[in-house]
């Protein structure tokens, strides 16, 4: 399936701790490699899509691991510029029971935060393409990836690219008032927006009334969310996928969609988490094979459950699956038993 789809990011390397050890007990580290865009190119390539990731690697081993490690998946890098003095890092200890995951960034500096519109050729990078793909990270990492991110969504439309935004407030990259201004111009240009629980409140304070901490989860809020965010940006759709928190090892997960006249969501699903990072992207990547290959709401709220779901059972940034494993699981078989 020859179709084209470009996203725009970082990819970092991934250090975290082994056997679910906390950072001050660590003496050694997995290397992982992955980012919000890029985990989202590798599901796509895994569903026989065409996708290209666009991003600033420096030249050094570290960012042809990076380069090497997409490649090896099926992910186009003819994008991608080389240049600036250092990949991206981010440590990540992986909860378990009620103790959370946490993140500390080290990435200020590095190649993609420090690239400029010279480095990008938006003309040559749509020409063909079908839909285009960023998130809230991307704009967040400097002053001037902002404006390249409004640019490049920009150039997309005049381009009649398809535009899909995953909102992914980070708090350790940028603040509220930062975001809103940002973020807001850029979803002036966005057809399909990915916002969870949080995203929409810390950005544009729009409220589901949830309480995320006690696991309590609103799903007529996300309606009103939902319609606030497509009639205050014009979209054609709004999704999220929703985290009902037990403990930071079993989690429930589900997925909901607004089109404007129709809310629909997925099935729940149990799941017991290997690795949580990456999740929500498993969900942008289905929604975006789902939106290209014609699936009704419905279909596309199954298909998107059934793959982030799988996704929280594999270590690392990546999701795994293919597109026969996925919907199997649509299919109703999740019972796990071994395939011999």
């Amino acid at each position: 399936m020859n179709k084209k789809v470009i996203t725009f990011g970082e990819i970092m390397m991934r250090l975290t701790p082994q056997n679910n050890k906390r950072f001050i007990q660590a003496n050694k580290f997995d290397i992982i490699y992955g980012g919000g865009e890029a985990n989202v190119a590798v599901s796509l390539a895994n569903y026989g899509l065409n996708p290209y990731f666009v991003s600033k690697l420096p030249i050094n081993p570290l960012g042809q691991a990076a380069l090497n490690e997409l490649r090896r998946y099926g992910v186009k890098t003819d994008y991608i510029t080389r240049g600036g003095n250092r990949l991206g890092i981010y440590f990540c200890e992986n909860g378990a029971s009620q103790r959370s995951s946490n993140v500390i960034y080290d990435r200020a500096h590095s190649s993609i935060a420090t690239a400029t519109k010279d480095d990008f050729n938006w003309n040559k990078i749509f020409t063909n393409a079908k839909w285009f793909h960023i998130t809230g990270i991307t704009p967040a990492l400097s002053k001037d990836m902002a404006e390249i991110s409004l640019q490049a969504v920009k150039k997309a439309k005049e381009y009649k690219v398809k535009v899909s935004c995953d909102l992914n407030y980070r708090s350790k990259l940028w603040n509220k008032k930062e975001a809103n201004k940002i973020m807001s111009q850029i979803m002036e240009y966005v057809d399909i927006c990915i916002a969870n629980e949080e995203d929409a409140e810390m950005i544009f304070n729009i409220q589901s009334g949830s309480n995320i901490e006690k696991g309590e989860i609103n799903i007529k809020g996300y309606k009103k969310v939902a319609k606030q965010l497509m009639e205050k940006f014009n979209l054609e759709l709004v999704g999220s996928h929703l985290r009902i928190s037990h403990s930071a090892s079993v989690n429930n997960w589900m997925v909901v969609l607004y089109n404007g006249n129709e809310f629909v969501q997925s099935k729940k699903y149990k799941i017991h988490i290997v690795d949580r990072v990456g999740g929500g992207d498993s969900f942008a990547a289905a929604l975006i094979y789902s939106r290209l290959t014609d699936k009704n709401l419905s279909e596309t709220a199954e298909f998107g459950a059934a793959s982030s779901a799988l996704k929280h059972s594999i270590p690392g940034d990546f999701n795994h699956m293919n597109l026969s494993e996925v919907e199997t699981l649509t299919e109703g078989s999740g019972a796990g038993r071994v395939k011999r």
